[in-house]
């Protein structure tokens, strides 16, 4: 009994979750495919229709987003037991304005330019669906690690809808790419016009609901047939 005793907390070591075990890596690849947060849960389409005009604009913006959201899943995982639960969104919105607040002032001082691009937005993360969401969905009942990868992977999932949407409508809207010329002037000369309709929020609108369409033709499971 007691030998048994001895041993039992190295059996626990050794069941102990893996840090990347395949339900971890899970929560980073998920919401890039079947439980993305613009596509499949349909939140942050504000800035998906405002900052994607441009590319560069739009990586700053998704880079924002994944700090804050990692972070912050990370922090209220950390402390969700010691919140009462009457103030939790107000302890919420306190520890997600911090962050936006630090990712602002470090993007006026390293790239000012697409700080001044990025406007009200940045700040308007303090309300975005997929920070407040995942802090309830997700951080609020798990531990830690779980909770910053949840966080990781919401903001890349974000992210990545932001950049395809960024390249088509700089693309074609512009015939430029992070601000370089992509279409050459021999094809403006043979009357090559760029189509104004791509940097309007409307277009963003149409590349979403393509990119919905797209991803639900693919994977019949994500259709809701009730």
């Amino acid at each position: 009994m007691s030998q048994a005793t001895e041993t039992s907390p190295v059996i626990q070591e050794q069941n102990k979750e893996a840090w990347f075990s395949p339900k971890n890596r899970k929560l980073i690849s998920d919401p890039l495919t079947d439980n993305n947060p613009i596509t499949i849960q349909i939140l942050g389409l504000c800035s998906a229709l405002a900052v994607t005009t441009q590319v560069k604009p739009a990586i700053i913006m998704a880079i924002g987003v994944t700090i804050v959201t990692a972070f912050s899943n990370l922090i209220i995982a950390i402390i969700r037991n010691t919140i009462p639960t009457r103030i939790r969104m107000i302890v919420q919105l306190v520890i997600v304005a911090a962050l936006v607040a630090l990712v602002d002032q470090v993007l006026r001082a390293v790239v000012y330019d697409v700080s001044k691009q990025l406007s009200v937005f940045v700040g308007l993360i303090i309300t975005n669906c997929i920070v407040m969401g995942r802090l309830e969905a997700f951080a609020m009942g798990n531990k830690p690690w779980p909770s910053f990868l949840d966080g990781i992977g919401n903001g890349l999932g974000y992210g990545a809808i932001l950049v395809i949407l960024a390249v088509l409508r700089e693309l074609f809207g512009s015939g430029t790419l992070i601000g370089y010329q992509i279409v050459p002037q021999a094809v403006y000369d043979m009357g090559y016009v760029n189509n104004g309709v791509m940097v309007t929020p409307a277009s963003a609108m149409f590349l979403i609901a393509i990119i919905i369409w797209i991803q639900r033709s693919r994977n019949p499971k994500l259709v809701d047939i009730s």
